[in-house]
């Protein structure tokens, strides 16, 4: 599915060093046209867009809270409007908690702000997304369509200093299945990417913490995971290199889940 004349719709695509514009700017230098929404103005990422533009595909921006249903209806028909049927939806757009706390601590307002950010927000896109491409086919059935939902290893392994974290990325992998049982009659493959430990602003801040634990074995692959490793995995989905697959979840960890004695 490599051309010009697919489409990619990336949540937090434009972010200055993350997994959103590791996913951008592989899909831009494979020729896919680009639909972004991200939290900043759209003047403070010209910088960004420019860069992806010089791929020599089309970038359009919108502005958007993905937590905001009006926001987020507005920017999805802007987006449709300029770039035209949209094939590919990629939910990347996330915050973590902006106090890491014990759950004995934690606050309600933190698991609300960060539940409707990470899994409320991209569940309903999904759905605007899903039936605004459903209507397309309606006027061209060879339409083609994927959707990949970026979610964590934080959906399996708990982490209690940033519960709500955990349990919006567990509630985005059941949001796969959901989704991929619902679209699969339609021929449109769901999937799931669970990033592990990857270098972009959201780990900054615990920089030190992982350098330690990846020297001393936390990972099978002793490096920290890149924005481009993501971008990679995505561009493998959306080129449909796993036809006959949906619903699974594609691992991008460093081999840091696997069990070992």
């Amino acid at each position: 599915m490599k051309s010009q004349s697919y489409s990619a719709l990336v949540t937090g695509g434009a972010g200055a060093r993350g997994i959103g514009l590791g996913i951008s700017t592989a899909l831009a230098q494979a020729g896919y046209d680009l639909a972004i929404i991200g939290a900043r103005p759209e003047n403070l990422v010209v910088d960004t867009l420019t860069a992806l533009r010089q791929a020599g595909v089309a970038v359009t921006y919108a502005q958007c809270d993905i937590a905001d249903r009006n926001a987020r209806e507005k920017a999805l028909e802007k987006l449709w409007q300029e770039l035209g049927p949209i094939n590919f939806l990629v939910n990347n757009a996330g915050i973590a908690p902006r106090v890491r706390a014990d759950i004995l601590d934690a606050t309600e307002e933190s698991f609300v702000e960060v539940m409707r950010t990470n899994l409320q927000g991209p569940y309903f896109l999904t759905q605007s997304f899903a039936r605004r491409l459903l209507a397309a086919r309606q006027s061209n059935p060879e339409l083609a369509g994927a959707i990949v939902n970026i979610s964590s290893i934080s959906a399996t392994t708990a982490s209690v200093s940033r519960g709500e974290y955990c349990l919006s990325k567990a509630g985005v992998s059941m949001a796969t299945r959901l989704w991929a049982a619902r679209l699969g009659e339609y021929n449109i493959p769901v999937y799931e990417i669970q990033p592990g430990i990857i270098q972009t602003d959201m780990t900054a801040a615990v920089t030190e913490k992982y350098d330690r634990l990846i020297q001393d074995g936390l990972c099978l692959q002793a490096r920290w995971g890149l924005p481009e490793d993501i971008g990679r995995a995505v561009l493998m989905l959306l080129r449909g290199d796993l036809a006959y697959s949906t619903g699974q979840v594609i691992m991008i960890d460093g081999g840091m889940n696997i069990p070992r004695l």
